[in-house]
């Protein structure tokens, strides 16, 4: 009897630590859920999103080196509330739908940062043919069956030969993120 409780408390202990050990697989659920920007544009502030990101997220608190984001939206689905200005930014000197259809992020490393809570995630970002490595804080809300992604970070549009030399348009704009992750179910 007492061999039978120690096989399985080891046998309890080694599904734990399995279930610990090992990032979970999510997908990004919302399909209509949005990646906001905002750029000046003649000293005005211009906001807009992309829709319908699509990859894979392997996510788990405990060990953060199996965990990574592959993630990737339809450039196509730019949206500023204009429908001329969306159509102008899917042409060559913006975002060149027709050759660069997504827009991909890659992480290569996520580690804690010293808040509680949040986390730091390095990857590379693709626009156009032009990859990137950038670094900015998220957090990772747990929400039925999966997570809440949420982050912020600058960019420069000339790093990816967006919007040309125009001089009424800023250089930087500002990614903000709220991601809705659900575990899938193996």
């Amino acid at each position: 009897m007492k061999k039978s409780l120690i096989s399985h408390a080891m046998l309890f202990s080694g599904l734990l630590f399995c279930t610990i050990g090992f990032a979970q697989t999510y997908i990004p659920a919302d399909k209509d859920g949005a990646i906001m920007f905002s750029i000046k544009n003649l000293g005005i502030t211009t906001m807009g999103n992309f829709k319908g990101l699509k990859g894979t997220i392997q996510f788990n608190t405990v060990n953060l080196a199996a965990s990574f984001f592959t993630v990737s939206v339809d450039a196509a689905t730019i949206n500023t509330g204009i429908n001329a200005r969306d159509n102008h930014l899917k042409k060559e000197e913006y975002f060149y739908i027709n050759k660069y259809p997504s827009i991909t992020f890659a992480s290569t490393k996520i580690e804690k940062s010293a808040t509680p809570g949040t986390f730091i995630i390095t990857g590379n970002v693709n626009i156009k043919g032009v990859s990137k490595s950038i670094v900015f804080p998220f957090t990772a809300a747990e929400q039925n069956d999966g997570y809440l992604f949420s982050g912020t970070f600058k960019l420069n549009r000339r790093d990816f030969k967006v919007g040309g030399n125009s001089i009424t348009l800023s250089d930087n704009l500002t990614v903000s993120l709220a991601v809705s992750a659900k575990k899938i179910n193996d």
